[in-house]
């Protein structure tokens, strides 16, 4: 067996997760950054970019949640687990499988979105401008979604190999060319085009294909663990199957988590364009808590497929609450310092008094759950690490079910308006947490 991949299965657990993950958690920090400039951009626009951004929202975090999270984590999951099997072969055969596969996650996404996707939109209350832009924006970005997938796709096979750094270096490169390509693309600075907010579009497409694009160079370095050779380049069922018996219960997390944000999304646009803009703003500060806990869960997928491919449920275990915990308390301490000074963050978004209250009462009642959203995502990596997305899958629906049947119970029904809507979806967040949590408490990976 390899040296690193030895020493990846023998070290103390959380020295070793702290080492893998600071790197990951800094680069998918910054990558996280780009979210909020661009919501600061779009803001010099005016309410209505904004309630657009909010409405198309939901599809960039089905983009980049299904090709760096679902199969970027299954992905990730199968050359560790091969790596932990000491078979270098089959792990290299994985890469062409995964890029195969992402390019045709890209397409799917496009041609549905091509079929429905405005009136999807308006069905989310969207309408007049506002509707235009979203709908704009959407079909841009998906149009080049193939290389936002290529760029989830290539960070994952070193992922897999136990290599955070060079991903993390590489994310945090197109991170720094993408915030000032939105910001000029988007106000039409320095001679460029005055794109609005078309131009995040394509700045996250001119990203993607740059820093994908040095990944996949790096493949070809006689120095990787992992190589990418046209001789690997045979497809086989088993290696799909590999990938997709995570991924596609996988997938139905992030869809599922999506349509959460959708039926969010649908209710509070029921209470105007500033609404919908200060809920816009808060799920955008939320979104941030994804790149904080992934730089733990992808180094959590790694390490718990390695230990789950060389026998060692015990240490697989181990690594899930160790990253659980560290997770959990960096979004849970996040959360509460956004909750307790909202106005130090919001007002530099949008001087809108309706729009400020909006945002101000979405993180105040759902920032101090982001405790249980850093744990159960956590998990939820660490559930791709060890091949079992049962309960994941179950935790989600139930949140879908919870989110949108209580906002529903709370807004309407007790009369408690727009934070009604929001005491569901932190209700229904913490309850996502505990049933991935009890579920590996109780053995289910050993089972």
């Amino acid at each position: 067996m390899d040296p690193k991949t030895q020493h990846l299965l023998t070290a103390k657990p959380l020295p070793l997760l702290v080492r893998m993950a600071a790197p990951s958690t800094l680069a998918f920090l910054v990558q996280g950054s780009v979210s909020l400039a661009e919501v600061w951009f779009i803001g010099q626009l005016g309410s209505i970019s904004l309630a657009a951004i909010a409405l198309a929202f939901p599809f960039l975090m089905l983009t980049q949640t299904l090709s760096g999270g679902a199969m970027g984590g299954a992905v990730a999951s199968a050359i560790a687990r091969a790596l932990g099997a000491g078979d270098i072969h089959r792990a290299e055969q994985l890469i062409w499988h995964a890029l195969a596969l992402g390019a045709a996650g890209a397409l799917a996404l496009l041609l549905l979105f091509g079929l429905g996707g405005q009136a999807f939109l308006r069905l989310l209350g969207g309408n007049g401008d506002a509707l235009a832009q979203a709908h704009a924006y959407t079909y841009l970005l998906l149009s080049g979604g193939i290389l936002i997938w290529s760029l989830g796709i290539t960070t994952a096979i070193f992922r897999g190999m136990g290599n955070m750094q060079l991903p993390a270096g590489a994310m945090i490169l197109g991170a720094l060319i993408q915030i000032p390509l939105s910001g000029c693309l988007i106000l039409g600075a320095f001679g460029l085009p005055k794109l609005g907010i078309t131009g995040a579009a394509v700045s996250a497409i001119v990203s993607g294909a740059l820093v994908s694009g040095v990944l996949l160079m790096q493949l070809r370095n006689p120095s990787s663990l992992v190589k990418l050779r046209f001789s690997a380049l045979v497809f086989s069922k088993a290696n799909f199957e590999d990938i997709l018996k995570v991924a596609l219960p996988a997938s139905l997390s992030p869809i599922l988590t999506v349509s959460t944000v959708l039926i969010l999304t649908a209710l509070v646009g029921t209470f105007g364009d500033a609404a919908l803009a200060g809920y816009g703003i808060g799920s955008r500060v939320e979104f941030l808590i994804i790149p904080l806990v992934f730089g733990f869960g992808a180094a959590m997928t790694s390490l718990v497929g390695m230990s789950i491919g060389a026998g060692n449920t015990a240490r697989a275990e181990r690594i899930a609450w160790i990253g659980g915990a560290c997770a959990s308390g960096i979004a849970g301490v996040l959360g509460i310092l956004l909750a307790l000074f909202p106005a130090a963050w919001i007002t530099v978004f949008t001087n809108d008094s309706a729009v400020v209250a909006s945002a101000t009462d979405y993180i105040q009642i759902v920032g101090p759950f982001f405790f249980f959203q850093g744990l159960g995502m956590s998990l939820y990596f660490a559930s791709q690490g060890a091949s079992f997305m049962l309960w994941p899958v179950v935790a989600t629906i139930s949140r879908v079910l919870l989110a949108g049947f209580g906002a529903l119970l709370l807004a309407y029904t007790l009369d408690l308006g727009l934070q009604g809507i929001y005491y569901a979806a932190a209700f229904a967040m913490m309850v996502y947490a505990l049933i991935i949590a009890f579920a590996i408490r109780l053995g289910a990976w050993r089972r």
